[in-house]
């Protein structure tokens, strides 16, 4: 027996020691564990044919294919026909004017923020095979074709233009626009971060009109920042940044009228008296001469739909949502044929959708019930059949339903838990289908209405069988009660080889910004390994989401309103606490790790959470709010002037004698977002009170300290640090 049990020791030794360890090496310069995705597959216009990108002899082929059989249809462009001027052009990303003869696809981008970039545009003839630029005076932005397909709209140094295709000539439509001063069909930089759009300019659906905001940041304050490239004196980069409390851009509406003539050819939109507001969306409805704006007060609690008609510029309030709080916007606005449109709203608590006529009277309350609906899908008009995406089946996760415009027959698609999503083709036949859990690859599936697979498009099974060479932990979801009462959800990640009779040091991770969830049950990629790296190092690694984030209705969101850290960091170090408290786990050894909004939880964590936290990685932390940008600050702190208690409460600048353990602070100094001046106030007072830590900065690296060794550096010093203080 002795003989025998010595053996199956040895085996299961052997076993655990054949395993592969996962390096930072893996994770950040050879990017082993970065699944695939579905670039190249566009589903085409008749809603029965989609187009993939293959390989070719050395050449990238757009083949077009049926939905229903996978069938290959034909080829339809080869890259070795697409030149310009004899060279040749690399085909990418791409995607079809609305008659599908053309294509359009860029090269040499450049990007500017976070969803903002330039690049040279090309057009090519599928059928003569000639290609030609869109722009020929420089990089442009936004490149959109008009519903008939015979023009593009798109931005070019702050000013917005059109190419008529028929006649290959360009078409000025603004002639303003100036660095830093006017910006037309672009948003400003806190527009594009915090309402998360770009571009401002959308075509009616006979393509007569184009209509844009137009953004007057004059009077916005400048911030500049230094970027180092060798030369005697560093480059200045300054750009347009309201702080909280600060003057916006001053935004107006106009509409280009494509047939008009003269002065007649832009019509300037009632907007009404107030100018500190916001315009955060524009979508024409189905009525071509009848643009529907969004206006929003700078408080934020009150969301006006406007109608506005396109050959005067006057405008009427049709529906209005207001609340002590503030409002969300999001992408749900649809319009129904000619009869209403469907929108979300918080309204009862939760996140639902309700149908309005065109007069902006309630019809009727298509969803409801103590679950979040998280974005609307679309419509489809022929079913009368809404899909969307809830958490019904909890916060941790993401299903697919489909239910009538009149609340009823209401089904779950998803077949299984985890983040399930969807994009439609047109008619609603048939969607693809996106799948991940917290321990499973995404999976891209092509589905009929009904749910039926009908092509798998990518299962990722190179990575998991990749995955299978190593001894990885699991992701576990748990409930914890904070010292309230009240329910949150978590997630641990205990070493592969975890024994319950050794005592473990504790990574927690958390973001718990307002609406950000990081206990999701889905696949989460770099995060995943990097946690997995720790556990495979003897660290537990959790995470819980606390009161101020999604899915749980709007008190559990709304709840930090006006005190932002305050109810989040108390979650935090209840859950430190129930960490503390497991016989498994080292209560003198527990750390945190954050970035950005997490950065600033890690900061109040290792001051007013000192008791129990023994060392903290802050990464590009706000170290307090009046150094933020105005649209999200103010949306949950209002002005400074208005709540100093709640801004200064829980800045972390204003409790550094509170810390007692290791801190390790790390910035990018081209941070656009979050700017370096935070972690720099931060390290004065820490200093100033003869505080040790640990600093790094990124030299010419924004918000997400990324590119070339960067995310292998910044891991390994993270690493150092985490063996060295926990």
């Amino acid at each position: 027996m002795k003989i025998k049990s010595l053996f199956i020791a040895l085996v299961i030794a052997f076993a655990s020691t054949a395993q592969q360890r996962v390096t930072l090496e893996d994770i950040w310069v050879k990017y082993a564990f970065v699944g695939k995705s579905t670039q190249g597959f566009n589903a085409m216009s008749d809603g029965l044919h989609y187009t993939d990108i293959e390989e070719a002899d050395g050449y990238n082929v757009i083949s077009k294919y049926q939905i229903k059989t996978g069938k290959k249809v034909a080829d339809l462009v080869n890259s070795k026909d697409v030149k310009y001027n004899t060279r040749s052009i690399e085909i990418g990303d791409y995607q079809f004017s609305p008659s599908e003869d053309k294509l359009l696809f860029s090269e040499g981008a450049e990007p500017i923020y976070r969803r903002s970039y330039k690049a040279d545009y090309f057009v090519y003839d599928i059928k003569t095979k000639l290609a030609w630029p869109v722009s020929d005076k420089g990089k442009i932005m936004f490149p959109t074709f008009s519903p008939d397909g015979r023009k593009i709209a798109f931005v070019r140094d702050n000013n917005l233009f059109i190419r008529d295709l028929l006649s290959n000539t360009e078409i000025t439509v603004t002639t303003d626009g100036v660095n830093n001063k006017i910006k037309n069909g672009w948003g400003d930089w806190v527009y594009e971060e915090e309402f998360s759009k770009a571009d401002y300019f959308t075509w009616s659906a006979n393509s007569q009109y184009l209509a844009y905001i137009k953004f007057n940041e004059t009077e916005v304050k400048d911030f500049t920042m230094d970027i180092y490239k060798g030369e005697l004196y560093p480059e200045k980069y300054t750009f347009k940044y309201p702080k909280a409390g600060e003057d916006n851009s001053i935004v107006s509406c106009h509409i280009f009228d494509v047939n008009a003539f003269g002065a007649k050819k832009i019509i300037n939109v009632d907007l009404g008296t107030e100018k500190d507001i916001y315009l955060p969306r524009l979508q024409f409805t189905n009525d071509n001469n009848v643009l529907s704006l969004q206006r929003l007060n700078r408080l934020q609690n009150k969301l006006e739909l406007l109608f506005v008609n396109a050959s005067n510029g006057q405008s009427k309030v049709v529906y209005t949502d207001e609340a002590k709080t503030y409002v969300d916007i999001t992408d749900d606005l649809t319009f129904i044929s000619d009869k209403g449109f469907v929108i979300s709203s918080e309204k009862d608590e939760y996140n639902h959708l309700y149908y309005y006529d065109l007069n902006g009277k309630l019809i009727n309350q298509i969803t409801s019930g103590p679950w979040d609906v998280i974005s609307f899908k679309g419509y489809d008009e022929k079913s009368g059949t809404l899909y969307y995406i809830s958490t019904e089946n909890g916060a941790i996760n993401r299903d697919l339903y489909s239910i009538k415009l009149d609340g009823k027959l209401k089904t779950r698609m998803s077949k299984q838990d985890g983040f399930n999503d969807a994009d439609f083709t047109t008619g609603f036949k048939f969607y693809i289908s996106t799948y991940s859990d917290a321990n499973t690859p995404v999976v891209y599936e092509l589905r009929d209405a009904k749910g039926a697979v009908i092509k798998v498009l990518e299962n990722n099974i190179v990575l998991k069988e990749k995955l299978k060479e190593y001894n990885l932990a699991k992701k576990e979801f748990i409930k914890v009660k904070n010292a309230e009462g009240i329910e949150l959800n978590a997630w641990i990640m205990k070493p592969a080889n975890f024994d319950e009779n050794k005592k473990y040091p504790v990574y927690m991770y958390a973001y718990n910004g307002p609406g950000a969830n990081e206990c999701n049950n889905n696949w989460e990629g770099f995060e995943y390994m990097w946690h997995q790296l720790l556990c495979q190092e003897g660290y537990i690694v959790a995470c819980v989401d606390g009161r101020g984030t999604l899915g749980r209705g709007r008190q559990f969101k709304h709840s930090t309103y006006l005190n932002l850290g305050k109810l989040e960091t108390e979650d935090q170090i209840d859950f430190a606490k129930y960490l503390g408290s497991l016989n498994y786990v080292d209560k003198g050894r527990i750390g945190f790790q954050g970035w950005s909004y997490g950065g600033y939880m890690a900061l109040l964590m290792i001051s007013k959470g000192a008791e129990y936290i023994k060392s903290a990685i802050s990464v590009a932390p706000v170290t307090n709010w009046k150094y933020y940008d105005n649209i999200y600050t103010e949306r949950f702190l209002r002005k400074p002037k208005d709540n100093k208690k709640g801004y200064e409460d829980n800045s972390p600048v204003n409790h550094v004698k509170k810390i007692k353990g290791n801190l390790l602070l790390i910035h990018g100094s081209a941070d656009d977002n979050v700017h370096v001046q935070n972690s720099m106030e931060m390290a004065k007072v820490l200093v100033a009170n003869n505080i040790p830590f640990d600093f790094m900065i990124y030299p010419n690296k924004n918000h997400g300290i990324a590119g070339g060794f960067t995310r292998y550096h910044i891991f390994n010093k993270m690493l150092t640090f985490v063996k060295e203080k926990l």
